[in-house]
């Protein structure tokens, strides 16, 4: 099968690509960047908003696996143009060119930033959604949310994909709007489109000493300069970090067992939650220390927990995380980092 894998160059899409081959497919690999990595795989330098580039490069492709995207929190909304422009208008040149092609499946990189706040219980209220964090609360140290009807605490636990839709920040919109383009595009077209929603996604090959990169890998870098890492309001958030390999392998069985046509979302995490303070501190001894800081700083577009519910993907894609814990970290920590211009 042949595969265009859009970003392909890039962190995830690197991974993507080596598991395609693995698998015995023939990935094509389209990125805007220079290609650091796979020199056997045919790369092809060209970016996802340049119709004619993208309709050249769908020749003979049989399906798309788009992974390329502005990711990560940014440094602030002046950065709201270039992650609209590269993630909402690159899709839907790249559909548009899909459907003019004939080309009918498609897999692409969505998020669990979508749900905003992950599934709380109230005791008393049962399963709620809580709103926006208030500044003031974020200022005084109170980071966990209430419950909306009676500002009792809540218990955290697993969001499924059938939770509300709920972004909170620039990213989380335009990765929401790229399923509504996908679902579109399927509708119109009689096409197939799956969204793999990654939690955090955490893995060798990781960009270093960026704005635009995950949790993991603020901390990661701080370590190879000999820093700290700086862990945001008391560490207790919990995520569902998940191995870059893992979701590597969740494309390949997507892209290898998607039929019939619509859209369909997935959550990709490895089922084994931990805080963001646990990820600082099991790095930092990893890698030797320094064992991690306790800030108490907070960012506006954070929220406070979101853990994924993956037995969709489990049960319909034939897919199971496999690198645990424990042993993804220790390896993450040995492993070098890219160059941010390397993707």
């Amino acid at each position: 099968m042949r595969v265009l894998v859009t970003g392909g160059a890039g962190f995830i899409g690197s991974h993507v690509v080596t598991a395609l081959t693995a698998a015995g497919h023939e990935p094509v690999v389209f990125d805007a960047l220079v290609p650091a990595v796979h020199p056997d795989a045919e790369f092809v330098r060209g970016d996802v908003r340049d119709a004619a580039a993208v309709a050249e490069v769908l020749r003979g492709v049989d399906v798309v696996c788009h992974q390329a995207a502005m990711v990560g929190l940014g440094t602030d909304f002046g950065d709201a143009p270039d992650y609209v422009s590269c993630n909402d208008l690159g899709t839907a040149v790249l559909l548009a060119a899909m459907a003019r092609a004939g080309v009918t499946r498609l897999v692409q990189a969505g998020s669990m930033v979508v749900y905003g706040e992950g599934r709380y219980t109230c005791a008393v209220h049962g399963v709620v959604r809580p709103g926006p964090r208030a500044v003031a609360d974020l200022a005084a140290g109170r980071f966990e949310p209430r419950c909306p009807r009676c500002g009792a605490g809540l218990l955290p636990g697993l969001v499924s994909e059938d939770a509300p839709v709920d972004p909170r920040n620039v990213y989380a919109t335009t990765k929401l709007a790229q399923e509504h383009l996908a679902a579109s595009w399927a509708r119109a077209t009689g096409g197939r489109a799956v969204s793999l929603r990654y939690h955090n996604v955490y893995g060798p090959g990781m960009p270093r000493d960026t704005p635009y990169a995950g949790v993991a890998s603020f901390f990661r870098s701080a370590l190879e300069r000999g820093e700290a890492p700086t862990v945001f309001e008391d560490g207790g958030q919990r995520r569902d970090f998940v191995h870059v390999g893992d979701v590597a392998r969740a494309n390949v069985a997507a892209l290898t067992t998607i039929e019939g046509a619509g859209h369909t979302a997935y959550n990709v995490g490895s089922g084994d939650p931990h805080t963001v303070g646990e990820m600082a501190a099991a790095l930092a001894e990893a890698f030797g220390g320094p064992m991690p800081v306790v800030t108490g700083d907070y960012r506006l577009g954070d929220v406070r927990h979101v853990t994924a519910d993956s037995s969709r993907a489990r049960a319909a894609l034939g897919w199971k995380p496999e690198v645990a814990f424990a042993d993804g970290v220790a390896e993450f920590a040995r492993a070098p980092l890219r160059s941010p211009a390397a993707g």
